[in-house]
C-alpha cells in the first residue's frame, strides 16, 4: 500500500507542518509518495526538508519513496536551479521528467542546495558563499562590511550544528528574497535541516533531569535557544546558536527552529509568527531559517 503525501501549493516554513502530518506515523508502514504536480513555489526551506524526509526514509530503511515533479515549468525550472533535483533522485524515485540544471545558479540563490556530512562540508559551503555573501549584503541589504564576517560565522554554525549534535548528515541553501507584503524589503534566508535526533534527545541525558515533567521537543528548544543550554559541558562549546542570535538581535533578523513535534522562533517586530508552537505533526530532525533583512536603501 502507498500513502499519498500532498506537497503544499506553497511549501515553506509556515506550510512545512501540512507535509509533516501526511507522513502521519513515523518511521511510516507504507510506502510514500509525494505528490508535488501541483507545487507552485517552494522556498530552500521546503526544498531541503522533502530531501530531509527522503533521507530519515533511507536511514529508517524503509522503501524507496517516489517524487512526482512539479507541472509547472517556471516550478520544475527553479527546483532544477537550487540543485535540488539532483540530490532528490538518490533518495526517491522521480515521476516526471526533471530539466537539468543550468551550467550556474540565478544571482538570488547564493547557495544550491548543499549536503552537509562532516566539519569539511562546514569549511566548503563557507568559503564558497563568502564572497558572494559579502557583496550582497551589504549593496542589497544595507549591512556594514563587519557584518558580512558575522554572517559568514552564523551560516557556519547553523551547519555545524548539524556535524556536532544531529548524529547524521544534513542540508543548506542559502537564497534571496523580496518580502513585499510581510516586510518590504529584501531578505536573506539561511536554511538548514537534518534528519537526526533532534534537539531533545541531543539534550537529554546532561538536561532532562532538571526540567522533570516539562521536558519535551519545545522545552528542549528554549533551552537551547533562549537558555542558551548545550549537550557539551566544556565551557564554550556548543555556543552557536547563542551567536546566532546575539547577531540577529542586532539586525532586526528572526530565527526559527522546528524539532520533533515543536517550533520555536524569536519573533522580530516586522513578523507575526506565533513564538512556539507545540504538539505539532512529528518530523525527524531539526530544520532552522535564519532571515536577515534590509537596514536601509541599496547601496548603488
Amino acid at each position: 500500500m502507498t500513502r499519498v503525501v500532498e506537497i503544499p501549493q506553497s511549501l515553506d516554513d509556515r506550510s512545512f507542518d501540512q507535509l509533516a502530518a501526511g507522513i502521519v506515523d513515523w518511521p511510516p508502514e507504507e510506502k510514500l509518495l509525494f505528490d508535488a504536480r501541483g507545487a507552485q513555489w517552494a522556498s530552500p526551506y521546503g526544498l531541503i526538508g522533502i530531501l530531509t524526509a527522503g533521507q530519515a526514509l533511507a536511514e529508517a530503511k524503509r522503501e524507496r519513496p517516489l517524487l512526482t515533479v512539479p507541472n509547472s515549468a517556471d516550478v520544475k525550472s527553479y527546483w532544477a536551479r537550487t540543485g535540488f533535483f539532483r540530490h532528490a533522485e538518490q533518495l526517491f524515485e522521480l515521476h516526471g521528467r526533471a530539466p537539468r540544471p543550468p551550467a550556474s545558479p540565478p544571482s538570488d540563490v547564493l547557495l544550491e542546495v548543499t549536503p552537509v556530512r562532516a566539519s569539511e562540508d562546514v569549511h566548503s559551503v563557507v568559503n564558497k558563499i563568502s564572497e558572494t555573501a559579502s557583496r550582497i549584503l551589504h549593496t542589497e541589504l544595507g549591512l556594514e562590511m563587519k557584518a558580512t564576517m558575522r554572517f559568514s560565522m552564523a551560516l557556519s554554525e547553523a551547519c555545524q550544528n548539524i556535524v556536532e549534535h544531529a548524529g547524521t548528515g544534513g542540508w543548506v541553501a542559502v537564497q534571496t528574497y523580496n518580502f513585499r507584503r510581510r516586510l518590504g524589503r529584501n531578505v536573506v534566508v539561511i536554511a538548514v535541516s537534518d534528519a537526526g535526533i533532534g534537539f531533545r534527545r541531543s539534550l537529554e541525558a546532561t538536561h532532562a533531569k532538571r526540567f522533570g515533567d516539562r521536558w519535551g521537543d519545545g522545552t528542549a528548544l528554549e533551552a537551547a535557544l533562549i537558555q542558551g543550554v548545550s549537550r557539551f559541558r566544556d565551557p564554550g562549546r556548543g555556543q552557536g546558536l547563542a551567536f546566532i542570535k546575539r547577531f540577529l538581535d542586532q539586525w532586526e533578523g528572526k530565527i526559527s527552529i522546528r524539532s520533533g513535534t515543536a517550533r520555536l522562533s524569536i519573533v522580530p517586530p516586522w513578523d507575526e509568527d506565533v513564538p512556539l508552537s507545540e504538539r505539532l505533526p512529528f518530523f525527524p530532525g531539526s530544520q532552522v531559517q535564519i532571515t536577515i533583512p534590509a537596514q536601509r536603501e541599496p547601496v548603488r
